[in-house]
């Protein structure tokens, strides 16, 4: 299977904070156990809209947020598996959320987010792959 091009994941999600990352990683599983990452991003969920006008979560409300997980180009050989990482930090690559709504440079303390994904009929969670034909 060949996969090149743009990726997204389209994540049906709430939150017990107001604020939240949902992060998202492309690995590749070797045979051997090995794996290899290929591609990641995250979406503070608050941007979830707009990068200009930030909106803060309804605890308990679900959203949908589409994670840009950025393109690339990778053969899946015989025997390798697709591994579709989802998490809510991935410090340090990308900076910590305290999940308050506050700066997370100025802020001081942050808070404890339980979030919940969601994958049924009415909340369709989906990886969005461009696959090539071979």
């Amino acid at each position: 299977m060949e996969v090149t091009g743009p990726i997204s994941v389209e994540l049906y999600a709430s939150s017990s904070a107001v604020d939240t990352d949902f992060t998202a990683k492309l690995v590749d599983v070797r045979p051997d156990g090995f794996c290899q990452n290929l591609t990641d991003g995250i979406l503070r969920a608050r941007y979830r809209n707009s990068q200009e006008k930030p909106e803060l979560m309804q605890a308990g409300n679900i959203y949908k947020f589409t994670i840009d997980v950025w393109a690339t180009s990778n053969v899946f050989l015989a025997g390798h598996r697709l591994r579709l990482e989802i998490s809510s930090s991935n410090f340090p690559r990308f900076d910590r959320n305290l999940n308050t709504g506050e700066d997370p440079e100025r802020g001081l303390r942050g808070v404890k987010a339980t979030n919940t994904i969601y994958h049924d009929r009415e909340h369709p969670s989906a990886l969005i792959l461009p696959l090539v034909g071979r």
